[in-house]
């Protein structure tokens, strides 16, 4: 695996993975639960390849680090499907709109992790 992928999210493992595990009837919570696993792998195979991210540089500052790790979110998941030809474009664009409807009513973010409550509003909305 070449180490220099900085900016590399999905490698053929995840995609043999996501195409081996996604099924037309999962569920939301299988899809987060698939999401997870690949996050996971994608952790695995950027530390074992010690693939860093790349370096930026603060225009304001000048102070350089390194950016954040990348992360696979439930949509991306999604339209990759379609993107490695997984689903067809109408499966897709139906998982979205569930997803985004999914998402609202269970206040999670873009993980399929429930959001905190924010602590100003102490939950409540105005």
């Amino acid at each position: 695996m070449p180490a220099g992928d900085p900016q590399r999210t999905w490698f053929p493992r995840m995609i043999r993975r996501l195409r081996a595990e996604w099924s037309p009837d999962m569920s939301m919570s299988m899809l987060i639960e698939l999401r997870d696993r690949l996050d996971e792998l994608l952790h695995q195979i950027r530390r074992l390849g010690n693939i860093k991210t790349p370096m930026f540089t603060c225009p304001k500052c000048g102070k350089t680090a390194r950016g954040a790790e990348p992360r696979v979110s439930v949509r991306a998941m999604i339209l990759f499907l379609g993107r490695f030809g997984i689903a067809s474009k109408e499966q897709v664009k139906a998982l979205e709109k569930a997803w985004t409807k999914y998402r609202e009513v269970h206040q999670l973010d873009i993980e399929g992790k429930i959001q905190p409550v924010s602590a100003c509003h102490n939950g409540k909305s105005e």
